[in-house]
């Protein structure tokens, strides 16, 4: 382990500049869809959007429609467990985004419900950044892996419950590797 890249790297801080343009980019719809065609292409189909984001929440919408729905006429539950998935996950790249060492994240364990029929435009809300930033700091100090369970809840358009889900995401120091 590398106790000076240890020692010398900082956790993020909720209001730094490098932050602000990590929310400024997800933010922007024609920067967030080029990023979602790229590396999420699912998500792109699915119309994913993020609707808010700062480091103590996300806000992550899905629309009904053709290519979302299922038999019975309702957003497949596999769309919805994208938007929650984005929710949560978004939160955990802010954090690691800008982390002078790098750090990965990976999910290691989930867990939903579905409690209505998602008729019509459903937005999560996960409001465990601090959870995020926390582990960051935390792998950064000891090098070891830290796992962070969030939780995130979908709603509909009136604002009644359609799903609820827990994401448990790993979040670990990447390890040098040396040429040798």
């Amino acid at each position: 382990m590398n106790q000076t890249a240890i020692a010398k790297a900082t956790p993020i801080q909720p209001s730094s500049p490098m932050l602000n343009k990590f929310i400024s980019r997800a933010r922007n719809p024609f920067i967030f869809k080029l990023y979602l065609l790229a590396k999420l292409p699912m998500a792109f189909i699915a119309r994913l959007q993020i609707e808010s984001l700062d480091p103590k929440q996300a806000k992550v919408s899905v629309p009904h429609g053709w290519i979302n729905q299922n038999p019975f006429q309702s957003t497949y539950f596999a769309v919805l467990s994208m938007a929650a998935e984005m929710s949560t996950g978004i939160l955990g790249t802010m954090a690691i985004a800008n982390a002078e060492t790098p750090i990965s994240m990976l999910v290691v364990d989930t867990h939903s419900s579905f409690s209505k029929k998602a008729t019509d435009l459903t937005t999560f809300h996960c409001e465990n950044g601090d959870l995020f930033f926390k582990a960051v700091e935390q792998t950064l100090k000891t090098g070891e892996a830290v796992t962070v369970t969030a939780q995130t809840v979908g709603r509909n358009k009136a604002g009644v419950e359609v799903a609820r889900a827990t994401y448990t995401w790993s979040i670990k120091k990447k390890e040098v590797k040396l040429l040798e």
